[in-house]
């Protein structure tokens, strides 16, 4: 079995440090150990100073990621030179390498408005024609989570991704994975959007620049006050307590 990644504390967060997560959990999944990523930005580290239940979920996954452009402000303060690795970008490396195999690895899309999560499967299905996906959008009825559980238990799934927004994914992540205890699952906000065309990543020039969170701000003005969390995470990393 590999071994867990050397990790730094952010805001008493563990961020694991590797050159490519996509290789070590590809590993992973071959070697069938089931395996939770955390795609760590500010606003989910400030989070996790509020409240208790999202930290203790964020210190007990096997992977956490350095999703955000504070994190990794964060990270270099304190001299430590990574590169920063967007959930939506790892999820997309895990499906063109896995996708290939079709059955072997199958996949599950679970989140999402109705509709949205079927379309984006569609669109990986479009891309890579033996990909093995079954996708079911965020809002199911009491009898339709149980039924998607059963679903689950069946199917068995090698990659689950949950676009559920934090932290309702990383509730729903641990309230369900010992369903498919060999399943690498990854909480992935909004890339169902993405993939499905609702909505636009923000363009290269921003996010090379770190400044994919003012794109989304524009897409969703209402998340201004959770934005707000933005320059206190800053200060934490100039002047840690």
């Amino acid at each position: 079995m590999l071994k867990t990644p050397n990790s730094v504390p952010v805001l008493n967060l563990p961020v694991h440090l590797l050159d490519n997560y996509t290789t070590w959990l590809k590993k992973r999944i071959e070697q069938n150990v089931g395996t939770h990523v955390v795609t760590l930005n500010a606003e989910m580290a400030m989070l996790a100073e509020q409240d208790k239940s999202v930290a203790e979920i964020i210190r007990s996954a096997d992977l956490v990621i350095p999703d955000g452009a504070g994190v990794i402000l964060y990270l270099k303060l304190r001299g430590h030179q990574q590169s920063r690795c967007p959930g939506i970008e790892l999820a997309e490396s895990l499906l063109t390498q896995l996708g290939i195999d079709g059955e072997q690895y199958p996949i599950v899309f679970f989140g999402g408005q109705p509709g949205v999560t079927e379309q984006a499967a569609q669109t990986w299905r479009s891309k890579i024609p033996e990909i093995s996906i079954l996708s079911n959008h965020g809002y199911l009825s009491e009898i339709e989570q149980k039924q998607w559980q059963q679903t689950l238990i069946e199917k068995q799934p090698k990659l689950i991704l949950v676009g559920l927004g934090v932290p309702r994914q990383e509730y729903w992540i641990r309230q369900n994975r010992s369903l498919c205890p060999h399943a690498t699952w990854i909480g992935v906000g909004g890339s169902f959007d993405i993939w499905s065309g609702t909505k636009t990543r923000a363009p290269r020039l921003l996010r090379d620049n770190h400044l994919e969170w003012l794109y989304r701000l524009y897409q969703e003005p209402w998340r201004w006050r959770r934005m707000l969390v933005l320059p206190l995470f800053f200060l934490r990393s100039l002047f840690p307590s």
